[in-house]
């Protein structure tokens, strides 16, 4: 039986995960803030964004299981607003949680698969990542950095046999955490419908189920892309991204929002 950490696994993407690995034989840690156990699934109470916090949850895994086989770090939230009236608190905040999060359960893991020289990590980033999508700047730029960690960290670790891998979810239907930064709205006057669009996209985009059997593929190919996505239509999003010039996907993207 492998053993995965996952965080951010109470809810959404994180939840569906979860239930997918455990019905896999997996045994299934789930870290948050919020969540609790349930079959085949044991809590662990973690603030990503503590580092301490993180590496005494790590130890609680390793006591009672031994070792740690995949780390999925999912843990995430989002802000939107013009960037020009969102507060610097704001948009740390955003990076606080999804990408200084990722890191610092990427450091408390690390050493424990590096000494077994074992592994796999997978960062759930986002398609948002790739094509930066108006008024949703910052939480593009952390998912955006959680990819360029990602290529950089499989380079340092794959001479101890570790292996990682991004996950660039599109539209998803979840209850997502997203705080909504208004002030600007009468000079931004495409800021509130642009938002509504990106909104309404979400509440008819895929489902968190078809994202978790999205990072179980990841988890178990034996030499899984660097990026990775689902659905047609994203995957064709990607492949766009390297046929035009950015220039020009960017204005369509001004179109769409």
């Amino acid at each position: 039986m492998k053993t995965i950490i996952l965080t951010g696994g109470s809810s959404g993407i994180g939840k569906a995960a979860a239930e997918l690995f455990s019905r896999k034989n997996y045994e299934v840690y789930e870290f948050s803030r919020h969540g609790e156990s349930r079959d085949g699934i044991s809590h662990v109470d973690c603030d990503v964004t503590n580092p301490d916090m993180c590496r005494k949850a790590v130890e609680q895994v390793l006591a009672r299981s031994g070792k740690i086989d995949l780390l999925v770090c999912n843990a995430g939230m989002g802000i939107s607003g013009a960037i020009e009236f969102t507060k610097l608190e704001d948009a740390k905040r955003q990076f606080e949680v999804n990408f200084f999060g990722a890191l610092n359960i990427t450091q408390a893991v690390l050493p424990y698969m590096r000494e077994r020289r074992q592994g796999r990590i997978i960062f759930t980033s986002s398609v948002a990542a790739v094509y930066a999508i108006p008024f949703q700047a910052f939480y593009s730029a952390s998912k955006a950095a959680l990819n360029s960690m990602a290529l950089a960290l499989a380079n340092e670790v794959r001479p101890f046999g570790i292996s990682v891998a991004s996950v660039l979810p599109g539209d998803v239907k979840t209850n997502f955490q997203r705080k909504k930064i208004v002030e600007g709205a009468g000079i931004y006057t495409h800021m509130n419908k642009a938002v509504e669009q990106m909104e309404h996209d979400e509440e008819n985009g895929m489902s968190a189920e078809q994202i978790a059997r999205c990072i179980y593929r990841t988890a178990t190919a034996s030499r899984p892309w660097a990026f990775n996505t689902t659905g047609i239509m994203y995957h064709l999003f990607l492949f766009a991204g390297r046929l035009f010039p950015t220039s020009f996907i960017n204005w369509v993207l001004g179109k769409m929002y």
